[in-house]
Order: C-alpha cells, then structure tokens, then sequence
C-alpha cells in the first residue's frame, strides 16, 4: 500500500492533479486525498483549485458537480459502479411531473442528484447549508427533492416556510428508528448523539446535535465531552477515532454502511490518475443549467 501511495503522490505532482475524498470513503483514501469534508465543501475546492486533473474519491454526483462547475478540468471518477440510492430515486422526467404540480414554486434541489435534475432546479444545497439556502429564497413555499428527510427537518426549524418534498431518501439513513436512539440514551447516558439530518424528522429531534458529516466532526472537536454515539456513515465514526483517540465514538448500528462509497480503492485511484480513464463528460446544455443551480448555492454559502 506505501508503494501505491508513493505512485499517487507523484503522479499527482507531475500531472497537477488532486484527489478529493467524501468522509464516507475508506479511510485509507485519506492518505492521498489533498482535501476530504462534506459535500458543501468538496464542491467549494473543486471551483477553487487550479489543478489540471481532479481525482473524485467519491460517487457519481459528486463527480458530476466537480464537472459542472470546472468544465475546464479533466474531473475522473476512479469506480464508475459508485452511484447514490437517493440520487437514482428521480430522474428528469419525474422531476418535470413533479414541478408542474406545483407551478411558480421554487424548487430547492439537494446536491445528491444528477446534473440532468439540477439543470430543472433553481438552486442547489447540501446538508450542511440547506437551512441556510432555504431562507435565503425569502419564500414561504419550496419544493425540496429528493430527500424527504432533510426537507423536513429544514420545515421544523422553520415557523414561516411550507417544504414540499419529493419521496426520496438515503436508505442507511432513512433506516434508523426512534427505538435506536432511545436504546442508546439508555446504554449511553453520558454520550452526545449526533445525528445526520438526512435521518427522519422525528429520528433527527433526538439528537444533542443534527448536521452534516463536516458539521458532526466539527461539533466533536470543539466539544469537551468524551463520549459520542455517531448516527451517520461508518467512515465519520472512522476518522473520528482516528484524530480524536482520547475520546470514544460509538456507531448507532453496525450496518451504517453506504456501500457504493466504499468501492473506491487506492489502487483504483493510482490506475484512473495513471492512465487518466473513467473521466466524467456532460452535455453542455444541462451542464450549463446546473451549473446555475450550483453557482447559486455556492454564492450563498462562501
């Protein structure tokens, strides 16, 4: 693994390239990974960066929306199986159907989805700002797809805004109950629950803290309790017992896997950055009405 490591970093060197790493990757992706964060900030670095070639450990979206907003770039994505259950929940047709019933609604589109429905959006936004995308639409109606969840939760911190939302879902979030949390204030008094907003509403009003995965490791670093139950994606629990070993992190359930975010590999990384294959392409015309979609979202959140 040290000689594929070693091959990466040089070749990224000479080709001025980066690797960009979502946290719910294989944490030894973080080894050659030159940024790894959330999904807000991810999109952030690949409009900043000046790279030639950007590496996408991740899944298709976000390979997609490096694309979109750095048409200029070679963007690759190392497993093209890496999909999202949530984005494959709604393709374009069934985000024009849904549209047209509610006319003249702006439409709020979470960034795990494809660039074909983000160019029928009006802005974009990820776990970690959608609250913040949502008042800036100054509104007192949304459409929120696909993730019913987010939207929801969005809706209870808001007195003023009605969120319509389209029945989409993350299914290893979406598959946490009420009874986990309550067993694990029973097993674990003395722990913070951080909870991912992408759980269900009544899930996600249990929790001493909700937020994105940035948001969750972030809350973690500046806390000075010592004991955490992680309701989100294996690979937070992961870096988080890795960079905080004086603290203890327990995951809410051994099967908090996304299984797609974990077919990357070192050794995929080096041979796609090697022989610069798997590269993502898009139609310009929904590239450049995503990219609105994006542009906006990324004005909002600087």
């Amino acid at each position: 693994m040290k000689n594929i490591i070693e091959k990466i970093k040089k070749l990224k060197e000479e080709k001025n390239a980066i690797v960009l790493a979502h946290s719910y990757q294989n944490i030894e992706v973080d080894e050659v990974a030159d940024f790894v964060g959330d999904s807000l900030y991810l999109s952030q670095m690949a409009k900043n960066t000046n790279a030639d070639i950007i590496v996408f450990a991740g899944v298709y979206f976000m390979a997609q929306t490096a694309k979109i907003i750095s048409p200029d770039k070679k963007v690759l994505l190392p497993n093209l199986h890496a999909g999202c259950l949530m984005a494959d929940m709604i393709n374009h047709e069934q985000m024009v159907r849904f549209k047209k019933d509610y006319p003249d609604t702006p439409v709020v589109c979470y960034i795990n989805s494809t660039a074909e429905v983000k160019a029928e959006c009006d802005i974009c936004c990820t776990s970690s700002n959608a609250l913040e995308i949502v008042k800036s639409l100054n509104t007192n109606r949304v459409l929120f797809i696909p993730d019913a969840n987010l939207g929801k939760w969005v809706e209870k911190q808001l007195s003023n805004v009605e969120v319509i939302t389209y029945d989409g879902n993350c299914p290893v979030h979406n598959n946490i109950k009420i009874e986990d949390i309550t067993e694990a204030r029973k097993r674990y008094p003395n722990a913070r629950i951080l909870i991912h907003p992408e759980c269900k509403p009544e899930v996600s009003e249990l929790g001493d803290y909700v937020g994105s995965t940035s948001g969750i490791i972030d809350y973690v670093k500046k806390s000075k309790d010592k004991q955490f139950v992680i309701v989100t994606e294996k690979g937070v629990a992961d870096r988080l017992k890795r960079d905080y070993p004086e603290k203890e992190f327990i995951l809410i359930k051994d099967n908090m896997l996304c299984e797609s975010m974990k077919l990357t590999t070192l050794e995929e990384i080096l041979y796609s950055l090697e022989n610069e294959v798997n590269e993502i392409t898009l139609d310009e015309k929904v590239r450049r009405l995503s990219s609105n979609c994006i542009e906006k979202m990324l004005k909002v959140s600087k």
